[in-house]
C-alpha cells in the first residue's frame, strides 16, 4: 500500500461521523459472523445516527473511495461490507514504521 492510499484512509476516518459509521458497519459485520458474506444493511445502521440519509450516503461514498468498505444494492436494500485487507495493510505499514524507529 502506498502513502497516498494510506493518507486517503486516514483522511476518510478523520471525520468523526464517518469514523462512527465505519465502526458501526464493522460491528454489525462482525455480529453477522454466521453468514459467509459478513455484510450489514445500511438501513439498520442509519437509525443510530442523528444525520440525514444524504449525509450518510456521502460518508458511505467517502469510505468506499478510501477502500474501507464496499456497498451493494440488493433489491431495495443497500448492504455494506468492510474490506479487511485495507485495514490489515494500514496496520502493517504503521507497525513497520514503529519497529524501524526503535
Amino acid at each position: 500500500m502506498d502513502t497516498k492510499q494510506i493518507a486517503r484512509v486516514m483522511k476518510a476516518l478523520s471525520n468523526p461521523n464517518r469514523l462512527e459509521l465505519y465502526l458501526e458497519i464493522l460491528k454489525k459485520c462482525e455480529a453477522s459472523f454466521e453468514t459467509e458474506d459478513r455484510e450489514c444493511l445500511v438501513s439498520d445502521i442509519m437509525c443510530s445516527f442523528n444525520i440525514g440519509a444524504p449525509t450518510i450516503s456521502h460518508h458511505l461514498k467517502e469510505l468506499t473511495n478510501a477502500g474501507l468498505i464496499t456497498t451493494e444494492r440488493k433489491g431495495k436494500f443497500l448492504t455494506a461490507r468492510v474490506i479487511e485487507q485495507t485495514i490489515d495493510e494500514v496496520k502493517s505499514v504503521l507497525s513497520a514504521t514503529t519497529k524501524r524507529k526503535k
